[in-house]
């Protein structure tokens, strides 16, 4: 099947970053907020200062280079076209390790860990520990092709993931995720295609334990205080995008300070970004980081094709038990958080459990080292 399998390379057509530039230029600034902070959204003076950053700072052919320096791959799959990263590892008996993204992710959060996880004797670390990469961009994310019909679910994603690993000849497999990507690698664990031998994520998914919500631990009453927080104040964008997606499609499509805002907001209110009391995206992520990705969402136009992973799945998480080993890493800036036991009554066979020091919802595109350490300690026990 590897004539299914096309090379690619990202090459944006000058037109489309002097296109970029002209809209920068031309915007339409809203009036300011009318609270101190990020309560309200994105900042009027910060999304003024990092979009002057873009237009006059800002290099997309770095960004382009850095992705074109690993092969790069799409192959249609059930009449969609799927983009992904293959990094193999020059240790022939490496682990084949699949990794998804989420949103407002894409690949771009997991370019400080590829090497370190294909080629670790040269960062460092011990051979034996290698793996070859296999990261994909979701459908209707970055380079990958946008669904025309519903049905494009996580349980659907994951499918096509187990086709992907099969036609690339892996016979036996691990993987990985967060955010939407970590209900995707579980659903691929409840689904167990051909191949599949365990799996990580950094966002465990699993409900509270109704037997003993009279006795919480400390960690539980935070992890529930957390939750009706979030569904009171942080989930806005998400009741948005599962309901309406492509109302706001218009808008952000159209305007990159809008896509900017839209997905930056995000990297303030879910990275572990505050010292000293105050909590700026740029204490976890850089500038140049940030549109990095944006530049994903915005060069593809996929506000709305993205969005709709919401409207297909956001209404009917799953809670399956699992069965297939698991490993879960915790990081404390965690949108969703879970405990030990309450993820032991859905994961039958839990085989790593760590708890970070430090670290949000973007692990691998904030804390790399810790990352790429988490996935080899999960993994050894699979090899």
């Amino acid at each position: 099947m590897q004539q299914a399998v096309y090379p690619f390379r990202i090459d944006i057509p000058q037109a489309q970053l002097d296109d970029l530039q002209y809209r920068l230029s031309r915007t339409r600034w809203p009036d300011a907020e009318t609270c101190e902070g990020w309560d309200q959204g994105t900042p009027l003076s910060y999304a003024k200062a990092l979009s002057a950053h873009w237009a006059k700072s800002y290099d997309w052919r770095r960004c382009e280079a850095r992705l074109n320096g690993w092969q790069q791959f799409t192959t249609d799959i059930d009449g969609l076209s799927i983009h992904f990263i293959h990094r193999m590892s020059p240790n022939p008996d490496a682990l084949p390790l699949l990794i998804t993204h989420g949103w407002p992710g894409s690949v771009i959060e997991f370019h400080k860990v590829i090497e370190p996880l294909a080629d670790p004797a040269a960062h460092g670390g011990d051979t034996a520990d290698a793996f070859h990469l296999v990261i994909p961009s979701l459908p209707g994310y970055g380079f990958s092709g946008k669904p025309t019909g519903t049905g494009t679910s996580v349980e659907k994603i994951a499918a096509l993931w187990g086709t992907l690993m099969q036609r690339l000849g892996y016979e036996r497999y691990v993987a990985q995720g967060g955010d939407w990507g970590s209900l995707v690698t579980l659903a691929m664990a409840t689904a167990r295609p051909a191949g599949l031998a365990g799996v990580h994520v950094n966002m465990p998914v699993a409900a509270p334990d109704a037997n003993n919500m009279d006795a919480l631990t400390d960690a539980e009453r935070t992890a529930l205080a957390a939750l009706e927080h979030y569904q009171r104040w942080g989930s806005g964008y998400a009741r948005q995008q599962s309901t309406r997606p492509q109302s706001l499609a218009y808008g952000l499509a159209d305007s990159p300070v809008g896509q900017m805002s839209w997905i930056v907001e995000k990297f303030q209110a879910w990275t572990d970004c505050e010292r000293d009391g105050v909590r700026h995206p740029e204490n976890a992520l850089s500038r140049d980081e940030m549109l990095d990705n944006v530049m994903l969402y915005w060069l593809n136009n996929t506000a709305g094709s993205s969005a709709r992973l919401y409207w297909e799945s956001f209404h009917h998480t799953a809670f399956d038990p699992v069965e297939l080993p698991v490993g879960c890493s915790l990081f404390p800036g965690e949108i969703l958080r879970t405990s030990r036991r309450w993820a032991e009554k859905r994961f039958l066979n839990l085989i790593h459990w760590n708890e970070l020091p430090r670290g949000g919802h973007f692990a691998a595109f904030e804390q790399p080292q810790l990352f790429v350490e988490e996935l080899r300690r999960c993994f050894r026990a699979l090899r």
